[in-house]
């Protein structure tokens, strides 16, 4: 069993960085959206990055092997493929429907789904901590909407079609979160990544279109780029987060990711509103944006809650 480091500081400093480029991130795609469909941003974004990790992984003489995968491994990473491509693609075209904060702020259902199904494949407990946390996060959806419950309860415009679509993607994300969980029992966390990104790459480039890159302007140009060095800079350090810090602890920092995306909004919004619009919400809207971050928090930390609680009460009882 991994054992973190205690370096907690810099876990935290990195698990900082990494929810900052995920919380940035919505707000490039949206403009690179704007010329390119969403399958070859995603062509692109995984074609560079499973590329850099082929390299670096070729230079250093760690490449996978597939021989120890076996049959199962083979499905694992069949499941991995398109339960990624499916997220990435159905997240890209919720967000040419939605705003930036908002598409954020829905895919924070993944983790949850992803928490459920383990506690059902792998048996994992579902604590009242957790259990609160649900709760919590809910409230906060319904506060979040309530400028648009009644829009989403009764038509499917394109803002309700956008949700669903997040929604989609969340759901396909928890196939390729469980069977990456799986597979790090054989590859390590790089060697998985650059086998799915270049295999999901794969699958998508008879769909794909390079040429819409010579469409971008200079600025959604150098954006793209950004967006195809983000995953793999933020994975990088999400991954060197959890070896310094508890993953419940790197989890319930991550869930800040929406509230960076809405003030990255505002922010670019205020700079420069010719490109970015500022997200449509009331007061209560905010406070629910923070409640579904508390709530994603609190379902994150409740094991790690409740063995303090418990530790703490075997000190007293010692006493």
């Amino acid at each position: 069993m991994h054992v973190s480091s205690g370096r907690w500081l810099y876990g935290l400093s990195l698990a900082l960085v990494t929810a900052v480029l995920w919380g940035i991130l919505p707000v490039k795609l949206k403009q690179v959206l704007q010329v390119m469909d969403p399958v070859t941003v995603t062509w692109f974004r995984l074609l560079v990055s499973g590329s850099l990790l082929f390299i670096w992984l070729a230079s250093v003489g760690r490449l996978p092997s597939f021989k120890v995968l076996g049959r199962k491994g083979q499905i694992l990473v069949a499941l991995s493929v398109f339960g990624l491509v499916g997220n990435y693609v159905l997240y890209l075209m919720g967000l040419k429907m939605l705003s930036p904060g908002t598409t954020q702020l829905v895919i924070q259902v993944g983790p949850i789904l992803l928490l459920i199904s383990s506690i059902f494949l792998f048996k994992e407990r579902f604590s009242m901590a957790q259990g609160l946390g649900l709760l919590v996060l809910l409230m906060g959806f319904g506060l979040f909407f309530n400028q648009r419950l009644e829009e989403l309860l009764t038509s499917l415009g394109d803002y309700t079609a956008g949700i669903l679509t997040v929604l989609a993607a969340s759901a396909v994300w928890t196939f390729y979160g469980l069977s990456q969980k799986q597979l790090l029992t054989v590859w390590n966390s790089l060697q998985v990544m650059m086998v799915i990104y270049l295999f999901c790459a794969l699958l998508i480039t008879p769909w794909a279109h390079p040429a819409e890159a010579l469409q971008l302007s200079p600025l959604q140009g150098w954006l793209l780029l950004a967006c195809c060095l983000n995953t793999l800079v933020a994975y990088g350090a999400f991954a060197e987060a959890l070896a310094h810090w508890e993953a419940s602890r790197v989890s319930a920092t991550l869930a800040l990711t929406p509230l960076v995306t809405l003030a990255t909004v505002a922010t670019a919004a205020w700079l420069w509103p010719d490109y970015v619009q500022a997200e449509d919400l009331n007061g209560l809207g905010y406070s629910g944006a923070v409640l579904v971050v508390l709530g994603s928090a609190l379902t994150a930390l409740g094991p790690s809650l409740i063995a303090g609680l418990r530790a703490r009460r075997a000190r007293l009882a010692a006493v």
